[in-house]
């Protein structure tokens, strides 16, 4: 069986993806969900749940070494820009900026390549 040889770029893009999707789960379902209020709105639930799910997605596409990877990381990349969007002004959610932050940077250097 033949691996596919990943840059050491897109090695990192996978970890931030992998981070990312662990990380907004994680908040969603954890934080937001205890905090309630403007942390359990729907739209905003929905938008940490998708950005999990595109980064997880993001990460495999990757993992394939498929040149679909491009577009899919501009996807990705969109959707972590909506979720920080949308965490920006909630407290003690800064992890789930930062990690979404870190992935859209990433995922951007990786529609190039």
């Amino acid at each position: 069986m033949t691996q596919v040889a990943l840059s050491h770029e897109m090695l990192e893009c996978i970890e931030l993806c992998r981070r990312c999707h662990l990380v907004c789960l994680n908040m969603a379902t954890g934080h937001c969900l205890e905090k309630g209020g403007r942390h359990v709105e729907p739209e905003h639930l929905k938008t940490m749940l998708v950005c999990a799910e595109i980064c997880q997605t993001a990460a495999n596409v990757m993992i394939t070494g498929s040149g679909l990877h491009r577009q899919m990381c501009a996807v990705c990349a969109d959707v972590c820009d909506a979720c920080i969007a949308s965490c920006r002004d909630l407290d003690e959610i800064e992890e789930c900026v930062f990690a979404c932050e870190r992935c859209k940077n990433s995922c951007e250097a990786m529609t190039t390549v």
